[in-house]
């Protein structure tokens, strides 16, 4: 009886020791086949990915339980901002869809290395692992978080169809691409923080919505708020409940709610131009609460073609100094954006216009 139980023993050991030794080589053959593992399979269980380049740009996209009312994702951009929605799906279906063209012809490999080293954007994946992982994930214990893959993410190929990429562990570079796609990945790997910053502004429901109040400086008589009143809302002008209003005019100013954004982060704009438009003072200021309590502000200013234009045409009913297109905000006391009209019109009307009268370009006068 004995001597069976020590055969069982040793059959199940030399068993595991088999499954183990299999395991190690298919991970060491890696970097010696064309097994298309090169990719992320399993993209759901990534938890953050940081990118980093050689110009001292990093970013952490980290997935959140929580995210804020104001996000459109799950993820956050360096732990504190909603991430652009468009820009992360696309980075994980790279991840997951990427695969090897060709390995690096081997007298190439060496200037491979060296533009690879050079220039190359890292990118480390963390995912969500198992100490216990067993019966093909049907029993999983002890979940943390690991590591799994580095990637090091070069130029373009002469085609312009494929990118240069070394992956930590390989003995060499390889030439990736997506089967079907007509372009090099390159450019879904940034760096830059404010790249990957989402635009919304707010994406708040009509029923969501508590109170819409916009402040006009220059003419506070045209200044309003809109108030919820149950299933309705209430419309105010100096503390003063207004009983005839355009309830459709106002109907559709909420619904633009739904989905705001804004065009752009003013980073890239000189401060001299800035300056210009930020000395007259916002044009108008605009605080959105919703439901639960959270209010977003927005302040609009003026935006010039050319700000030294204002020096010598005091006249500011000449349209040709402002940009008709597009306009400053700042968000909330914090970030420095682009607006455009085209967006905002209808939320820029004064109270005039829900009384009554004709759509105003005030904004632009």
């Amino acid at each position: 009886m004995k001597r069976k139980k020590h055969l069982l023993i040793l059959l199940i050991s030399v068993a595991a020791i088999g499954i183990i030794a299999l395991v190690v080589a298919k991970r060491g053959s890696k970097d010696a086949t064309f097994d298309q593992d090169f990719h992320v399979e399993d993209v759901e269980t990534i938890t953050k990915i940081y990118l980093a380049d050689k110009a001292n740009n990093h970013v952490l996209l980290e997935r959140v339980a929580d995210a804020d009312s104001t996000a459109d994702t799950t993820w956050t951009v360096d732990g504190i901002y909603p991430v652009n929605k468009g820009m992360m799906k696309l980075l994980l279906e790279t991840l997951h869809d990427m695969r090897i063209r060709q390995q690096v012809n081997k007298n190439a490999v060496p200037q491979a290395i060296k533009r690879l080293s050079a220039n190359a954007t890292k990118c480390e994946v963390y995912q969500t692992r198992y100490f216990i992982d067993w019966f093909g994930g049907k029993l999983r214990l002890f979940p943390h978080e690991k590591l799994t893959v580095t990637y090091f993410v070069g130029q373009e190929t002469q085609d312009m169809m494929a990118c240069f990429m070394y992956r930590d562990g390989d003995k060499v570079p390889y030439i990736i691409h997506i089967p079907g796609f007509r372009g090099y990945l390159t450019p879904r790997f940034v760096s830059n923080p404010m790249s990957w910053r989402s635009h919304v502004i707010v994406q708040w429901d009509i029923t969501k919505l508590q109170s819409v109040d916009l402040d006009i400086p220059a003419t506070p008589e045209e200044s309003y708020t809109v108030l919820r009143d149950g299933e309705g809302f209430i419309f105010q002008q100096n503390g003063r409940t207004v009983d005839h209003f355009d309830t459709a005019r106002v109907a559709q100013m909420l619904s633009c709610f739904h989905n705001l954004n804004f065009d752009e982060f003013a980073s890239q704009v000189p401060n001299s131009n800035m300056d210009t438009s930020f000395n007259a003072g916002p044009r108008a200021i605009l605080h959105i609460t919703n439901t639960e309590g959270v209010t977003r502000e927005v302040k609009t200013y003026i935006k010039y073609n050319n700000p030294t234009d204002s020096l010598v045409m005091r006249d500011e009913k000449m349209y040709e100094m402002f940009d008709l297109n597009r306009l400053y905000a700042i968000i909330d006391n914090k970030d420095t954006v682009l607006i455009q009209y085209f967006v905002f019109d209808n939320i820029l009307q004064p109270a005039s216009f829900y009384l009554g009268q004709q759509a105003s370009s005030f904004a632009k006068e």
